[in-house]
């Protein structure tokens, strides 16, 4: 869950969300081991007062300064691909919606189903009841059944949109009418709730009135599987 002066990201609450954070944890502590090395080297040049007129040329340095980046680049590439190769992959949903975005509201459709839509407002601030978030409250929410691969099809309406739930690691800009899938699956909680509340963010801040209304909707994960 967020919190206020957060540094580092959500809890995970999907498989592809755990991924994501292992990557970011593998990346960092290699951007950390470069940095550290080339601080190092940096300090060495500046405080030695030993100077070797004689060297032209290494072979044995350029070899080693040509092969090592290539190897690190291989190390982030790897998991990288594995990460992408993770998320666009759907195999058998068992539940298809379909969200697309307006100026400034979402509208989804459950297409397993006859005639089941709705649109959904963000609450402004001056009706939210004690309790509600501020810019995070909807006045109808999506909902979906946890531990089950749930396929999106995100899309806009008329301007670009983008359809993110940090918590899922899930992120995704639309230009207007090219829908494109994601692929949801939510773990259950830590706790005999089998109700979370993720917040469901219109991320991008390009055209009027997009920030007063990033949130435009709340993903709602409820109920077992089998109770859907």
């Amino acid at each position: 869950m967020a919190h206020p002066s957060q540094l580092g990201f959500q809890d995970a609450a999907s498989p592809v969300m755990e991924e994501l954070l292992h990557f970011h944890d593998h990346a960092l502590m290699i951007v950390f081991l470069i940095s550290t090395l080339v601080l190092y080297i940096i300090v060495a040049m500046v405080s030695t007062k030993l100077t070797n007129k004689y060297i032209l040329d290494s072979q044995e340095i350029e070899i080693v300064w040509t092969i090592l980046p290539a190897v690190i680049l291989i190390l982030i590439a790897l998991p990288s691909l594995r990460i992408l190769y993770l998320m666009d992959e759907i195999n058998d949903p068992h539940l298809t919606v379909k969200a697309m975005g307006h100026q400034w509201y979402w509208s989804y459709e459950y297409t397993d189903y006859e005639d089941l839509g709705f649109d959904s407002y963000m609450i402004p601030t001056q009706d939210l009841t004690p309790g509600q978030f501020r810019l995070l409250e909807t006045d109808h929410r999506m909902v979906v059944p946890m531990e089950s691969p749930i396929r999106v099809l995100v899309s806009a309406e008329d301007v670009l949109h983008s359809w993110a739930v940090p918590a899922l690691g899930v992120k995704n800009s639309r230009r207007p009418r090219t829908p494109k899938p994601n692929s949801l699956y939510c773990l259950p909680p830590w706790s005999i709730l089998w109700t979370v509340l993720w917040n469901l963010w219109c991320q991008p801040q390009f055209y009027t009135n997009c920030s007063s209304s990033r949130p435009t909707s709340t993903f709602r994960k409820l109920i077992l599987p089998h109770a859907w």
